[in-house]
């Protein structure tokens, strides 16, 4: 009987983000942007993984961050989804912010499930995504 027993256990490990269907990547994503935009920290904050919380400590401190480091995700003109890169652990979300000059910014959203529930482990710049010299 091993063999049903690792099937179900090497199943259950491939579809693991998949339980994760409260909310999409996206919606998670979209959220967070719509809570940084109503100067909600709070409930931005409430987005982000607990590294992420432990290593800002407050909703303040962490929407302070993003108000100094990242202003085009408070006020975003447009935000396209590009596409997802799962890994193992985690998934990345590429997409590219338009902030209010009409500038484009590219970012990796670094995705984990706790509890069930997608939460942002970590957003970093990137390379625009399809262009080539």
């Amino acid at each position: 009987m091993r063999f049903p027993t690792s099937l179900l256990l090497g199943l259950a490990l491939m579809l693991t983000p998949a339980y994760a269907q409260d909310q999409s990547i996206e919606d998670v994503i979209s959220s967070q942007i719509d809570a940084f935009g109503a100067r909600d920290a709070d409930t931005a904050f409430s987005y982000a993984s607990p590294n992420i919380q432990n290593l800002f400590g407050t909703p303040e401190a962490f929407g302070l961050m993003v108000q100094n480091g990242y202003p085009m995700v408070q006020n975003p003109s447009e935000v396209e989804y590009v596409d997802q890169i799962t890994n193992g652990s985690y998934t990345l979300q590429r997409l590219r912010i338009q902030d209010q000059s009409g500038k484009d910014h590219w970012f990796a959203y670094e995705m984990i499930v706790i509890d069930g529930k997608w939460r942002i482990n970590g957003v970093y710049r990137i390379d625009p995504i399809g262009l080539s010299a």
